[in-house]
């Protein structure tokens, strides 16, 4: 295993505006900080309840397109590259969650958006200090 820092990321309300199961518009500087934390080597982990089913539709393909659009390429979707590998458990291993409904995660409440949301110009800083 790795021993990059692995961060889970979730979608609504960490990188777009609540509005499941749409799209809602971009954080502010999520995507960029997301390309940052790439850069410096930092595996990533889109982490998220959206999934493609016949109720809800493409919702989880829609999603990892999205993040395709913004310069993200995820290492796993909702698992962390090689976590089968030693484990059955649904949950993806990571070092750090960034997650809106996370205790502890600083949060905004951007004009126009429907509640608050991951405040990147906070969490950025703090996650890439963890990956140098």
């Amino acid at each position: 295993m790795s021993k990059a820092l692995r961060i889970a990321v979730d979608f609504d309300g960490t990188l777009v505006d609540h509005r499941f199961p749409d799209i809602g518009r971009p954080i502010p500087e999520a995507f960029e900080w997301l390309r940052k934390l790439k850069a410096a080597g930092a595996v990533l982990i889109l982490w998220t309840m959206r999934s493609d089913s016949d109720k809800e539709g493409p919702v989880l393909t829609e999603a990892v397109k999205f993040c395709r659009e913004h310069g993200i390429e995820f290492d796993g979707i909702n698992e962390g590259p090689g976590d089968r590998n030693w484990t059955t458990s649904p949950k993806a291993y990571a070092h750090v969650y960034v997650d809106d409904a996370a205790l502890g995660c600083p949060l905004y409440d951007y004009p126009g958006f429907g509640r608050l949301a991951v405040h990147w110009e906070t969490v950025g800083p703090m996650l890439l200090n963890m990956v140098k």
